[in-house]
């Protein structure tokens, strides 16, 4: 039996740089994970499930049963598994919940069943489940670029975060279908985003749709410059002392949640499975 923390991440800015034909839109965004997370169980097991499900969604839609089927298909393997998922990260957060577990059930299961993927392979399946779903796979606070498929590991001052979540459920193809989002955000470096910071380009139209994360990104600038993470809803803020964070989160708003968590380079799977990350 083997038991992993799935990682939360942050976006600590997103600007989108144009649209492609297909539709997908492409960005640029520093990946920060976070030692805070869901906790994926596995167990061999001679059928595939996944206990307990989540509410409205589907089994067949589920990322981690999805994830776990491609990787029975891609290699022809027959074994099963059983899976226990304890979920601590909320739905439509922003946070990466449903890719991070796809991630980690790619990872735990090329293990469990011995298939013996690379990084690489295991990635560009991950890429077919979503775009946020390779940097979990390979484990690293990444510079993303494209559609997020194109990685670059960053090694980032160590922070402690406070992740505040509204009490509302955003729905990111809503927000990408919006005309009044921003597309044309030229391209930056990373010295000039760490020189000048960035901003979300979803942030705007987000706030018009949802005033509960408006709320959220308005009260939690009263104590440190606040940011909404991906689509949201999840909005964050960081701390040089975690006691800080912990102090802001006591006051969290009637209604809202919260949790604080700290900034890591290195995934908690990757360190857990022994999986090395270095140089993508």
């Amino acid at each position: 039996m083997l038991t992993l923390i799935s990682p939360a991440k942050l976006n600590l800015f997103l600007h989108i740089t144009g649209r492609r034909a297909d539709g997908y839109h492409t960005l640029q965004t520093l990946f920060q994970l976070l030692d805070y997370g869901d906790a994926l169980t596995f167990a061999a097991s001679e059928t595939l499930s996944l206990q307990p499900g989540l509410p409205g969604v589907a089994s067949e839609d589920n990322l981690v049963l999805r994830a776990a089927r491609l990787l029975q298909r891609q290699t022809g393997c027959d074994k099963g598994a059983k899976i226990t998922l304890d979920k601590r990260l909320p739905l439509g957060g922003g946070i990466g919940g449903g890719s991070s577990n796809a991630a980690t059930a790619l990872l735990a299961l090329n293990q469990l069943w011995n298939l013996r993927l690379t990084l690489d392979q295991l990635a560009a399946l991950g890429l077919q489940l979503g775009a946020d779903v390779p940097v979990f796979v390979r484990g690293r606070s990444a510079w993303a670029e494209g559609v997020g498929e194109t990685l670059r590991p960053v090694a980032l001052p160590e922070r402690n975060y406070l992740i505040l979540v509204p009490p509302c459920q955003v729905s990111t193809a809503l927000i990408f279908s919006q005309q009044a989002l921003t597309r044309n955000s030229s391209a930056i470096t990373m010295a000039a985003f760490l020189r000048e910071g960035g901003r979300n380009d979803c942030e705007t139209v987000v706030r018009l749709l949802y005033p509960e994360v408006a709320y959220a990104l308005d009260w939690l600038s009263n104590f440190s410059p606040a940011r909404m993470t991906g689509t949201g809803a999840c909005v964050f803020a960081s701390f040089t002392e975690r006691s800080a964070a912990e102090a802001v989160l006591r006051q969290c708003p009637e209604g809202y949640r919260g949790f604080v968590a700290r900034g890591v380079s290195e995934s908690p799977v990757h360190a857990a499975l022994g999986i090395a990350t270095e140089g993508f």
